[in-house]
């Protein structure tokens, strides 16, 4: 943690080979309403160092895509039912539950959206660290687990880790238990960490503070992160691919300044002109995307946002575009690029 004295330095960022790649992720929820295609032909990957945001409106899919990449989707009624998700050359999607347990933690790990309910408040700090502990350094004693538990905690910034293992989580702030959950999440150094909004309970001057942190362990450990908001600005500070997602789907996916200066999908440019400007303080009212998404049980042939967007013709609402990607590599599905932009893949529902 920097003093009030010190200027914070952006930590030196290297990126290197492909270390996790998923390829047509569907996970569907059989219900009583029908199948909801909660995520729906997901393809993207994750460089070693690298930051990818996915970002889209609550409901699109982005924390069960989350889940589904920890094989952790709630059953019975959840199936992974395509896909691969390859993780430093290995399908996790094929290997046995007991076999999970170790790469979950150790491999990919993940910061759940809310401390509160992602601590046992029954249980000691320093007793739920120490568990975990246990199955990553397995043979050590009490003694040492502990000792690595406040190592760890120390790293995450939080202030007298000898005292704070022995507290409860009733006995610390929010941000304190952010800390707590972020520390468990990368005790077994794994290879990509997944964050799920983990800034949203903060205060605004507590949230610049942990995604410094996240900086900065990304830095010293060479982590891989996705980075799950609903924040552009968020975005903007931490993410060096960004990947936009609605109803199940990516729709605009490439590296952070291509997507910020040329938003190419209609949903990106709705997303990026609802975020308040200081160069338009006097603005009376924010702009807002009317209408809702489609519901997942019930999508329509067509573009899924089609029904939102200005410049929908009779085509969006008879197909679903293809995927079209740039010279630079910056994908998006939208009919509007056709002619202009190359198409890679051919829409599949």
């Amino acid at each position: 943690m920097t003093t009030s004295s010190e200027v914070y330095k952006e930590p030196e960022k290297k990126i290197g080979n492909v270390v996790l790649e998923v390829r047509d992720l569907r996970t569907y929820l059989y219900t009583k309403w029908g199948v909801t295609k909660a995520v729906d032909g997901l393809n993207f990957e994750v460089r070693e160092g690298e930051t990818l945001g996915i970002v889209g409106e609550s409901g699109c899919g982005k924390s069960m895509t989350a889940l589904s990449m920890l094989r952790l989707a709630p059953k019975p009624a959840a199936r992974t039912v395509s896909g691969q998700i390859i993780l430093d050359g290995e399908d996790i999607l094929q290997r046995p539950e007991p076999e999970m347990r170790f790469i979950r933690g150790q491999k990919i790990s993940m910061i759940l959206q809310d401390p509160m309910t992602s601590l046992n408040p029954v249980y000691s700090i320093g007793n739920q660290m120490v568990e975990a502990l246990g199955m990553y350094y397995q043979g050590e004693d009490n003694k040492g687990l502990k000792g690595r538990a406040v190592d760890i905690l120390r790293k995450m910034g939080v202030a007298a880790p000898e005292r704070r293992i022995i507290d409860y989580p009733h006995q610390m702030s929010g941000g304190m238990k952010q800390r707590v959950v972020g520390a468990m999440a990368i005790s077994g150094t794994p290879r990509v960490l997944i964050c799920d909004e983990p800034t949203t309970a903060l205060d605004v001057t507590i949230q610049a503070q942990y995604l410094r942190l996240l900086k900065q362990v990304q830095a010293d450990t060479g982590v891989s992160i996705i980075f799950i908001t609903h924040d552009m600005g968020v975005v903007a500070k931490m993410c060096d691919r960004v990947a936009v997602m609605y109803a199940g789907k990516i729709v605009e996916q490439g590296e952070l300044r291509s997507v910020f200066n040329n938003p190419s999908h209609p949903y990106t440019k709705a997303l990026m002109a609802s975020v308040p400007s200081m160069e338009h303080a006097h603005v009376e009212k924010l702009y807002s995307i009317e209408g809702q998404p489609p519901a997942l049980f019930d999508l329509p042939v067509g573009c899924r946002f089609a029904n939102r967007c200005e410049f929908a013709d009779a085509k969006c609402l008879e197909a679903y575009p293809p995927m079209f990607q740039d010279e630079d590599g910056h994908t998006a599905d939208c009919w509007r690029l056709e002619g202009q932009w190359k198409k890679v893949a051919e829409a599949t529902t």
